[in-house]
């Protein structure tokens, strides 16, 4: 077998759960492919103590596997048609929806793997050379502080210096009037030192 018809059979990231270099075999029996792909175990997905591992297959016999897989299996004939009932699912009260309701802000919710921002990079390309990503606060921050989107953290201190200068009652002869932005500028340089874009 030729080296491109290597690369033709290796399934390609569009393919929907695989994960590259996984480091396992595929489980089934005298098959020496990698697995790149899970799939419950053989004893089902859960003892009610939290989830099984997964076993690791590869892709001809996770499909072999999607194939042969039922999911009424094991339920009685009155558990089948209580599942397949149009109202299925609906029988909790739902929240009154009043028009009012903001929703939940994107600080709300956690990204540990960081698919959010990943997806949000392929689409708009990094802001900085450095490729770090910048957050909205970041972002928002940078503009109180007068900064662009490549500032590194020389020029963050230095512009938190100037900035608390200017603003500063010491340096106003007493002049309390600029107290509110000289309050935007250090909590924006307190968020900004903190931030991945600028560690």
């Amino acid at each position: 077998m030729t080296r491109a018809n290597d690369e033709k059979k290796k399934p390609g990231p569009r393919f929907h759960g695989r994960v590259e270099n996984a480091g396992q075999a595929c489980a089934a029996p005298g098959c020496n492919e990698p697995g790149e792909f899970r799939a419950p175990p053989l004893e089902g997905a859960s003892d009610g103590n939290g989830p099984r591992a997964f076993r690791w297959m590869c892709l001809d016999h996770v499909r072999a596997f999607n194939a042969g897989y039922n999911y009424f299996d094991g339920m009685t004939s009155e558990e089948i048609y209580a599942a397949q009932r149009p109202t299925a699912g609906w029988e909790g009260e739902s929240r009154a929806f009043t028009g009012r309701d903001p929703g939940p802000r994107w600080s709300d919710f956690a990204d540990p793997l960081d698919a959010i921002a990943a997806r949000y990079w392929r689409t708009m390309g990094p802001e900085r050379s450095d490729g770090k990503p910048l957050s909205g606060q970041d972002r928002e921050s940078l503009k109180v502080l007068g900064l662009a989107p490549d500032a590194d953290r020389h020029a963050l201190r230095k512009a938190y210096s100037e900035l608390v200068r200017r603003y500063h009652p010491d340096r106003n002869g007493g002049d309390r009037s600029h107290e509110v932005m000289l309050g935007k500028v250090i909590a924006a340089y307190q968020q900004l030192r903190q931030a991945p874009a600028f560690v």
